[in-house]
């Protein structure tokens, strides 16, 4: 019963509303917070939520779900549940974005049998173990000028993306920059393991030279495996989710430009990941510190 306008009628009449109140058991509170349409607290504190989960889902560039907004959330000393977080995200029309599977672009090298796994599918994060254990893969950008590849190094460690490499090509010298560019970045003290897939590019004598330069011990997953090498696929699933599947790509520039853009100031700096409790690489090597 909306007893709203009655009382409201009693008013006008020159009757009391205390009265009306007491009549209808109804609390003279009750009436003047609904006379002046008042939000309850409730509504006013799922409103300021609302707003910082949309802070935050818009600095994630629209790719985080209920998971790592109420993570986010949590850290920063918020006390709300998952599933209050996913209701607003809902009543906000905020939604994550999600992995979608690849076809396999391996080109496997039969003399990579030889090369032992050292890896063998142990992808822990371990603060312990910063550039000791890396692991990369190759794949492949559509855009108006023809296929660009990508070449990673990550650790296993903290996840960081510590070298990486464009080109038109898939030789060699594709993932020869890739490990350049970690060695130069981040100056392991010791020998460090790179893993791989059995790529020809990864099992060429000349990358093995180079690893010997670099002081870095190479190994191999296994033969049709892919979840030998997950990590170097989860970044990539990633990366194509949250950014390169959101756009049609002009030319070849304007993809490493904004491959560049990702991996240095948002994915290394910023985004969160469960397996490091919610904290991004840069946070976890800090951590580990």
């Amino acid at each position: 019963m909306n007893v709203h306008p009655f009382i409201e009628a009693e008013k006008q009449g020159g009757h009391n509303v205390k009265r009306a109140c007491e009549l209808l058991e109804v609390s003279r509170a009750a009436f003047y917070a609904r006379r002046r349409a008042l939000p309850g607290p409730r509504t006013v504190a799922d409103a300021a939520l609302t707003d910082r989960i949309t802070e935050l889902h818009r600095h994630s560039r629209g790719t985080y779900g209920a998971p790592r907004i109420h993570a986010v959330l949590h850290n920063e000393g918020r006390r709300c549940g998952r599933r209050r977080v996913a209701r607003l995200m809902r009543q906000a029309g905020l939604t994550g974005r999600h992995r979608r599977r690849r076809p396999l672009t391996t080109i496997p090298d039969p003399a990579a049998d030889g090369r032992p796994d050292l890896i063998g599918r142990d992808f822990q994060p371990d603060p312990a173990a910063l550039d000791t254990r890396w692991c990369g893969d190759i794949t492949y950008i559509p855009t108006g000028e023809g296929w660009l590849y990508l070449a990673t190094v990550i650790d296993i460690a903290s996840r960081r993306v510590v070298g990486w490499a464009t080109a038109d090509h898939l030789r060699t010298e594709l993932v020869a920059d890739a490990l350049r560019a970690a060695c130069r970045q981040r100056r392991p003290q010791g020998e460090v393991i790179f893993h791989s897939d059995r790529g020809c590019q990864y099992t060429s004598g000349s990358y093995a030279q180079l690893a010997r330069e670099l002081g870095v011990r190479l190994s191999v997953g296994r033969r049709g495996q892919c979840w030998d090498n997950a990590l170097a696929e989860s970044f990539f699933a990633t990366l194509k989710g949250e950014l390169l599947d959101r756009q049609v790509w002009p030319s070849r520039a304007a993809a490493h430009s904004s491959i560049f853009e990702f991996i240095e100031s948002w994915y290394n700096l910023h985004r969160v990941h469960s397996s490091l409790g919610y904290r991004s690489p840069a946070a976890y090597e800090a951590f580990a510190a």
